[in-house]
């Protein structure tokens, strides 16, 4: 993260690297990106922003003189690569695990301060001062959480990686990694060609992000007082009507039905079947 910019019409953006180097974080990786990823992350930022689809946005895109070693379909064929930097943006950069590794960590001074934060500088409409206002941060993750995936759905956008890491608090498209988009319907569509189990398939993503948001749940515990609690998890059990009903509405609209009708969702359910052995 390099700074905060806040532009003509008062937005404010945080601006971040990838593929600059080394960083605290950067685990046993080089920190480096190659041209290959950076031009896709920086080309379908945008493509998804212009789609209508929460997400990072890309500023610029600079080539660097460091070539970088990458296994790209990781069979053990490793090749050089021209690297690049890529300035991207997004009003936050703080994902479920931001919480989730201060929680594991015992760290829940740190971790409440950190939530007042997000808090003030991102959901205006929540009273810092609400003594339920964790509570109100959680049912607004899971309701815009259910609104994201149904949206990457609606476009047949496969994430690749939908781990608790890459999920956004503010309930935007980050970090492009081996993303892709279906050419032909099908639920099992995998882009990321590390993941042999199908962990993370298209037709699993709305599951993934019930079990990402039940790993949020579980780092605010302990912020959280018995009846918080309980009324956390019905906000949880609520996400897959929240996701079904979003999901219905934007294929509605894709096809042009108006109105209230419970065969709707047959009609919806049919086409998509057909449109798996077309």
């Amino acid at each position: 993260l390099v700074g905060v910019y806040t532009n003509r019409q008062s937005e404010r953006w945080e601006l971040q690297l990838k593929g600059s180097g080394k960083t605290p974080y950067s685990r046993n990786g080089d920190g480096r990106a190659v041209l290959r990823s950076s031009v896709r992350e920086f080309l379908c930022s945008e493509a998804m922003h212009y789609l209508g689809i929460p997400t990072s946005r890309a500023a610029s895109l600079v080539l660097s003189d460091d070539d970088v070693w990458r296994d790209q379909f990781y069979n053990g064929n490793i090749k050089k690569e021209r690297g690049a930097v890529v300035l991207r943006l997004a009003k936050s950069w703080f994902r479920i695990g931001s919480l989730e590794i201060l929680a594991h960590s015992g760290e829940l001074d740190l971790q409440r301060r950190l939530l007042d934060f997000i808090i003030q500088e991102h959901f205006p409409s929540i009273a810092r001062n609400d003594p339920n206002r964790y509570l109100e941060l959680f049912s607004t993750v899971v309701w815009e959480t259910a609104n994201l995936i149904a949206l990457w759905m609606s476009v047949g956008f496969a994430h690749g990686v939908c781990n608790t890491d890459n999920f956004s608090l503010l309930s935007i498209t980050i970090d492009y990694g081996p993303f892709g988009f279906m050419d032909s319907y099908d639920p099992n569509f995998v882009p990321n060609t590390s993941d042999d189990e199908g962990r993370y398939k298209i037709g699993n993503q709305a599951n993934v992000g019930l079990f990402n948001l039940s790993k949020l749940l579980q780092a605010l515990n302990p912020l959280l007082d018995p009846r918080q609690k309980q009324l956390a998890s019905q906000i949880l059990e609520g996400y897959g009507e929240h996701y079904y009903i979003s999901f219905t509405e934007l294929f509605k609209r894709k096809l042009g039905l108006l109105g209230e009708n419970e065969d709707d969702h047959y009609l919806i359910a049919f086409l998509l079947k057909v449109s798996l052995f077309c």
